[in-house]
């Protein structure tokens, strides 16, 4: 195994409405196809761990907009996830085209569904983890009326208060009800978060991706007819989240069995963000996978 690489070089890129930042690790003896890994709304500092087991290739990590170092243009704008997958397709164009191997996480993985369904030739393989799809699942109705509830919270009464309403719906396991959906905001203090309000509505996930991410559906069609070789990833620990039952049904919807990954929703995480999952494990199961489609 070959571990030839130059020092991580951090680039921008300008796409319309934003400017994008973004990471090479480069290993300039690898014959392997970059690999991405991306998230959202976790960007590029959420995969130091993982990608320090893929040093026999060239890895490329970004913060998608509005994200730490990716700036919008408009901060308040709702970016849905064909402006995200385009802005892959620029990415993936500005590091000298695909195909590339692609690990998505998240609402990372809503946005590669959508970019491998326009642009199947970018990416060899996908492995899409955990895409938190409340439109695909048989209780949706319930589902999308909870993530609205979120978000209408965050708009309301601001970061404290939404991310005390998001915690119990994002790790709520089983169906979603209508009594659940419905449920007052838990006070933020349970969770340690302000109660205070400071007036800002830009965070990337209580004030888009609840609402955005979660609300896509995917063209089942498009991803079983292209070329992108697609592996449909769920969490050992997070059967019955929603993330992970959304997992269950995008495979299901592409005819393919899902392939359980160690730990949970942020397995890959090495203490990134005060979280800790099995980023060894995980990353060995991704250097299987990756070998073996």
């Amino acid at each position: 195994m070959s571990t030839t690489i130059t020092q991580m070089t951090t680039h921008t890129l300008d796409v319309p409405g934003a400017t994008l930042t973004y990471a090479v690790r480069r290993n300039n003896a690898s014959t392997e196809p970059i690999l991405v890994l991306i998230a959202f709304p976790m960007g590029a500092a959420g995969f130091v761990s993982l990608a320090k087991h893929f040093t026999d290739r060239t890895v490329v990590t970004y913060d998608p907009r509005g994200s730490e170092r990716s700036i919008k243009t408009d901060p308040t704008s709702l970016a849905r996830p064909d402006v995200h997958a385009d802005d892959l397709h620029r990415l993936i164009q500005a590091i000298g085209g695909g195909p590339v191997d692609l690990f998505a996480s998240s609402g990372g993985a809503v946005h590669a569904l959508e970019l491998v369904s326009k642009h199947p030739e970018d990416v060899r393989t996908l492995v899409a983890h955990e895409p938190p799809l409340a439109s695909i699942l048989d209780d949706r109705q319930h589902a999308l009326t909870a993530c609205r509830a979120v978000y209408d919270t965050y708009q309301q009464r601001g970061w404290g208060a939404g991310m005390a309403h998001f915690i119990p719906i994002i790790s709520h396991r089983g169906p979603f009800t209508a009594d659940l959906a419905s449920q007052p905001a838990p006070d933020p203090a349970m969770f340690g978060m302000p109660t205070e309000d400071d007036g800002s509505r830009t965070d990337p996930m209580l004030g888009e991706s609840v609402i955005t991410t979660t609300h896509y559906e995917p063209d089942f069609e498009a991803l079983r007819a292209g070329s992108t070789q697609i592996v449909v990833a769920a969490g050992e620990e997070s059967e019955g989240e929603l993330a992970c039952r959304a997992a269950y049904a995008v495979a299901q919807g592409l005819g393919v069995e899902p392939v359980i990954f160690p730990s949970g929703h942020g397995g890959f995480l090495g203490g990134e963000y005060g979280q800790a999952g099995d980023p060894d494990g995980f990353a060995a199961k991704l250097r299987q996978v990756l070998t073996e489609v």
